[in-house]
């Protein structure tokens, strides 16, 4: 799935229900064809070369209080399953697809669709299936003001979060399979993923013209900014990917060239060893020294 994301102003209201912690000025960065702000000459989209700390883009889930469970219900003493948020970018030309499972746990998500307006966009499509894996929600949708699928990362990590927001809201036992759920859960995750051991990262060539960028780490709020941030800023283009929330982890697919080629290997090695430094690094700020 591809995500296209290009270089947009702050929209007002983007971040209901979500709040930035440091309020540092994010470059954002641009997928596919960088049309703001790209060389001509060299072919790639220009950012500033300044590090971007861990903390820069941070955004807060601000969860509603989730009601106290009342009595033991069926639900909890079943083994809670794992939430999946899988933003799409390739399947549709003209609209980002998102898709929800949390077994068969999920109603008609009214509450996540009205959430996905009140941010500027448009339902335009939803449907449902089933499979042995539990019940899959998918919605298609747009930006109300173009008509067309979502091509900013910020905006792109407010939908996954605030859908991740109302899953903590409705169906608070989600927090114990969720990493946010640490911080804004009822039930806190038993075992939090130690971010050195689950990170995994693979580049290699998917055609002469462009290179396959795999990424699988812990998740937390802000991780799509950062990953498309720390990529374009080796002047590394991300033409396309696929974001997908599973419980604790996040993993991400992107398509990437250098200067309209596949990745060379030595480049690829420099981007590898980029995203290992900044996924793994400590959070301790350079001030602090």
């Amino acid at each position: 799935m591809a995500v296209a994301m290009a270089s947009s102003g702050t929209t007002p209201g983007l971040y209901t229900n979500l709040k930035a912690i440091d309020k540092h000025p994010i470059a954002k960065a641009s997928l596919f064809t960088c049309p703001f702000g790209s060389d001509p000459v060299q072919g790639f989209c220009n950012f500033s070369k300044k590090r971007f700390p861990s903390s820069e883009a941070r955004l807060l889930l601000q969860a509603s209080p989730a009601a106290a469970v009342v009595g033991e219900s069926p639900q909890e003493t079943e083994e809670v399953p794992i939430p999946k948020v899988i933003i799409d970018q390739d399947s549709d030309p003209n609209a980002t697809l998102v898709e929800i499972t949390f077994g068969d746990r999920l109603g008609a998500l009214i509450d996540t669709m009205n959430a996905l307006k009140n941010l500027g966009l448009n339902v335009v499509k939803a449907n449902v299936y089933l499979d042995s894996s539990g019940k899959h929600n998918k919605f298609a949708i747009t930006k109300v003001s173009t008509g067309r699928k979502v091509e900013d990362p910020e905006l792109l990590e407010t939908i996954r979060l605030t859908i991740i927001n109302n899953l903590l809201e409705y169906h608070p036992e989600s927090s114990s399979q969720l990493a946010m759920g640490a911080a804004f859960g009822v039930v806190q995750p038993s075992q939090p993923v130690d971010v050195d051991i689950a990170t995994h990262i693979r580049v290699y060539d998917d055609s002469p013209e462009r290179s396959l960028l795999q990424v699988e780490t812990a998740d937390r709020p802000g991780l799509l900014v950062d990953l498309v941030k720390i990529i374009t800023d080796i002047n590394i283009a991300v033409e396309s990917g696929e974001f997908d929330t599973e419980g604790l982890l996040a993993k991400a697919t992107f398509h990437v060239s250098y200067n309209g080629n596949a990745i060379s290997k030595p480049l690829q090695q420099v981007l590898a060893n980029s995203l290992r430094y900044y996924l793994r690094r400590p959070s301790t700020e350079e001030a602090s020294f």
